[in-house]
This record gives structure tokens, sequence and C-alpha cells, in this order.
């Protein structure tokens, strides 16, 4: 349940991060067009923001995006940045641009700035929401996003897939990296980050650096105190120590970018449904354009699902009379329990006899014996004698 706190709500996702995300949480060759274009991360993006808009209840709402990444000012200082990632799946192409365009159709602002990342989009947000007095909601698959958590501020950090991203809070990351929000990106400067090929102090795992951070009160205090370390990870810290500066350089995001975009831009998004239709309708989406349009009240989309809601699920078939009970009167090969086809049944007890019906007397309730062949007295002792002839034999 998320908690209702009467300030405005900032919801502002990662674009690539998330998108990702839901390519791998997906299987690509089940989302193509009859055109081969792979759909999956956009079906999975879609998704996950109905689900978080439908859960979270923003009322502003953005996405960012990423630049190439040999335009950034980190990739300009280290050349390694980032290096060493797998290429991009084939599968993937074109998805981000389409994602962009559904962003587009929904109402939804995005941004890119050449020269920073998604991250530090995010940062400058979460900086301007918190100051104008809005909780702010940042959805990023990037643990440097942690950094940014404040009492006014939280991280939704995917889990699982792009089902399962649970809220992150200051308390939550003391928790698991027992240090605060503030000091993660101190314990990634020391640890390194592989994701972004930024190598760590070798030796030097989170409960160490954490240790280090607690004790001489963050990074610059352990770099204050480097002779006071001792054995191998003090030695490796000495010779690591350039790295680790660079790493905490690089790790920090910008919280004061000029956005070409106010707060004011980004509230209540409404879906131009025209565009949206024609969209989904090339991107051949189906149950998820539903889903979509109830989120802002569709009346056609309530009927539908009062429609659905309404429909039997069960249907009675025809036959003999009415009081003669179905389960009785069915194909032996087909006979069901009362429980299975009619909703007045179960599993021990038939169902009632409609009101509108007088049972002819001749007709039991009960479930009919199959009636047993009659004997006479002397057939009857004859095959006693017969049983205990033979029983007497095996005995011998």
């Amino acid at each position: 349940m998320v908690p209702s706190t009467g300030q405005p709500r900032l919801l502002v996702l990662d674009g690539h991060s998330m998108a990702f995300r839901a390519f791998f949480a997906l299987p690509a060759d089940k989302f193509s067009t009859a055109n081969g274009q792979h759909t999956n991360a956009i079906h999975g993006f879609t998704s996950m923001l109905i689900n978080l808009i439908k859960e979270q209840k923003p009322t502003h709402i953005c996405v960012a995006f990423d630049v190439s990444d040999d335009t950034t000012h980190r990739k300009a200082e280290y050349s390694a940045y980032k290096g060493g990632r797998n290429e991009t799946p084939r599968e993937m192409s074109g998805q981000i641009d389409l994602i962009d365009k559904v962003m587009g159709a929904w109402g939804i602002k995005t941004i890119k700035l050449p020269g920073y990342e998604a991250d530090d989009i995010l940062a400058t947000l979460a900086a301007m929401g918190e100051k104008a007095g809005f909780e702010v909601l940042l959805v990023s698959g990037d643990r440097d996003a942690f950094q940014l958590i404040t009492d006014n501020v939280f991280v939704l950090y995917p889990r699982k897939g792009v089902s399962d991203i649970p809220r992150m809070d200051a308390a939550a990351i003391q928790e698991k990296y027992f240090v605060t929000p503030a000091q993660y990106s101190d314990l990634a400067a020391l640890v390194g980050e592989t994701a972004d090929n930024l190598p760590g102090v070798p030796g030097v795992g989170p409960k160490t650096a954490a240790k280090w951070i607690n004790l001489y009160g963050g990074l610059e205090g352990v770099l204050e105190h480097l002779d006071a370390i001792g054995g191998k990870v003090g030695d490796a810290l000495r010779e690591n120590v350039e790295d680790v500066k660079r790493n905490r350089r690089l790790n920090r995001l910008h919280t004061d970018l000029e956005l070409p975009l106010t707060l004011d831009d980004l509230a209540e998004p409404r879906p131009d449904e025209a565009a949206l239709e024609a969209l989904f309708d090339e991107l051949e989406f189906k149950t998820i354009r539903t889903r979509l349009f109830a989120l802002y009240g569709s009346e056609d989309v309530e009927s539908a699902e009062r429609e659905t809601i309404a429909a039997p699920d069960f249907v009675v078939p025809a036959g003999p009379p009415s009081w003669v009970p179905s389960w009785q009167r069915a194909p032996a090969r087909r006979r069901q329990s009362p429980s299975t086809w009619c909703p007045g049944g179960s599993a021990r007890t038939r169902p009632p006899w409609p009101s509108s019906v007088t049972m002819p007397p001749s007709i039991s309730t009960s479930p009919r014996r199959t009636p047993q062949p009659k004997t006479s007295w002397r057939t009857g002792c004859a095959m006693k004698a017969r049983q205990r002839s033979c029983t007497a034999t095996r005995l011998r």
C-alpha cells in the first residue's frame, strides 16, 4: 500500500535502464510484428509504467534517456568507462525509439541531454522536486541512484524483471549496505562498479568498505587516515588511491543541470487516444491498450470490463427435461461433478431443484442405484454350497 502524504508525487524513470530490464524479462521471440520488429522491451516497459501509475498514483511523470556514451563527460575523463559491455542485442534494435514514441502519444515528457546520462537527469529532477515540496520516486536499475535517497526521495529498484519493484528508503540502504544513502557513493568508489567498468580496491568488499566509512566518517576521512589502515587491504588501498578518487568523481550524480522542462510541464499527462491506437496497431498490441485507457476512465473500456465480468462462465447442456439432473442424464464418458457445471452445486451435493419445476413423484432426488438381479432361494443355497466346497478344497 502506497502511503498517502498529501504531497504532489513526481515519478521519474531511467528510460534506458528500465527498457533493458523489460527486454530481458520477456522473450524476444514471442513479441514481434508481422514486419519483424521485436516489441518485447516496448511491451514490458509500457506494462510496467501502467502498473506504476496505478499503484503509485503520481501527479507528475517524466522519462529520462541516455545519449551516446561517447559524448558523456565521464567517457571523456575515463576512456574505459562502461567498457567491456556486451553489444546491444540485435532484437533490441529500434525499441528505445519506439518507447519514446509511445511516451509522446501518451503525453509523458521525455528528456535527453548531450554530455550527461539519464541518472544525472534523475538527480536534477529529484533536487527540483524535493525543493518544491514533492515526494519523488526514481525508477532505476542503477545503484548509483541510491545516493539520491532522502526523507522525500525514494528509489524504486527492480528486484525481478519489471514486475517486482520495491521502494528503497534510507533504512533499506542502511540495512543492506551498512552505510547511509549519502555515503553509498563512497562505498561504491572503494568497491568499484562492474557495470560501469570502474575497478575497486583489490580485496575490499562492501563490508570492509562500510567499516572504514563508518570508522572515519566517509571517504574523505578514509583517505586522510591511509597510514592507519594496516594489512594487505591497507597496502592495496594505498596503491589504488587514485583509482578510488576517480571512481568517486565519476559516480557523483549532477543535481544542478539546466533542463528544457519545468515541473509544471510534467503534470497530469493525458494520452492522445487516436495516436496511441494507431501506434498500438502498428506494434500489434491488443490487451495492453485496454489497460492503459482504463487508467483514464474511458467509458468504452469500463463498459467492456463490465461486459466481461457479467459474462457467464458455464453452459448448461441441452438434453432431457430440466427436472432430470444433468449429472444423471449426461453420457457416462462426459459426466462431471455438479460443482464443475452449475454454480449451485458442490462435490458432495447436487444443485437444488428449480422452484418453478414440479418434480414427478416417480423420480427420486437421491442418486439412482443400479438394480441387482433377483435369485431364487434354491439357487442361492446351491451357490453357497459351491463356495464352501471350493474353500475346503483350497484348505486341503
